[in-house]
């Protein structure tokens, strides 16, 4: 069953990184580099791990997905569409002027975006007032979170970090996209973040390290998270900056730049 599961999810996968590449092309701007590598971890929480209902987007016991990292929003528009959001066709107007996909999700247009973000480091304290309101509410959905690796550079993460400790909110779960690149260049090289791990275990985090790739390892890492009593849940996962279009990957100058309809082609066979 299980390899049935993973079969199913990287075909998933597949298709959402064709509309990530179609669209940032066709829109001749956005993000490609953040998009990609985090299109393994949102495949499996909207096409198995989360509890929503499209048609009733508002429910109150769904479980909510915050893409704190809002640039990468190709890839949560991509997953909203094919889970039946909004049809399919809307993903071409991506950026276009009345579109309600812009560059950076907004939670009034458009059925499925649970937060408004952008301004980096906002999407945790956001995150940790909706779980404290479902702990309060006595709810029992999970709220995921999706941070970039450049964005805990931000002072106000670590101010959420310690909030969601402190209430011991483990129904906060949060996914760290490590691909190590961002619009500068490394990291390491911009502002270290290592040991990252060692950090949100010292701040009272349940932390786990996997490869954000491994469709396996991703499943393990939720599994683990919903046994966790008394803590928030950090998942670092260890990924590829523009991860399966070769000519792109672990290049910082993919980080928002779109290809042309040639490099598009060539993408696409290759996913293909």
């Amino acid at each position: 069953m299980e390899q049935k599961l993973i079969e199913k999810l990287e075909k998933q996968a597949l298709q959402i990184r064709m509309d990530v590449l179609e669209m940032i092309t066709e829109a001749k701007s956005g993000h490609p580099g953040g998009s990609l590598s985090a299109v393994d971890i949102m495949t499996v929480l909207y096409f198995h791990k989360m509890r929503y209902n499209p048609k009733k987007p508002k429910w109150e016991d769904r479980d909510r997905f915050v893409l704190s990292k809002g640039h990468a929003c190709p890839a949560l528009y991509a997953c909203l569409a094919r889970s039946g959001y909004f049809p399919l066709a809307k993903l071409k107007t991506l950026r276009k002027i009345g579109s309600c996909l812009q560059g950076h999700p907004e939670s009034n247009k458009c059925s499925g975006i649970e937060a408004s973000t952008g301004p980096l480091g906002q999407g945790l304290s956001f995150a940790n007032g909706v779980g404290l309101a479902g702990k309060l509410d006595k709810k029992d959905y999970k709220v995921y979170v999706m941070l970039g690796d450049g964005e805990v550079q931000e002072g106000n993460i670590w101010e959420a970090a310690m909030l969601a400790a402190h209430y011991k909110l483990n129904n906060v779960i949060v996914f760290l996209d490590h691909n190590r690149l961002q619009i500068d260049g490394e990291l390491k090289d911009v502002m270290n973040i290592e040991p990252i791990k060692d950090k949100f275990s010292a701040f009272g985090w349940h932390t786990i390290e996997i490869n954000g790739h491994d469709f396996k390892e991703i499943l393990n890492a939720l599994d683990e998270a919903d046994k966790v009593k008394d803590k928030p849940i950090m998942i670092i996962a260890n990924t590829i900056k523009s991860k399966g279009v070769d000519y792109m990957e672990n290049k910082a100058e993919w980080h928002g730049k779109a290809p042309t309809q040639d490099q598009l082609k060539e993408a696409l066979a290759e996913l293909v």
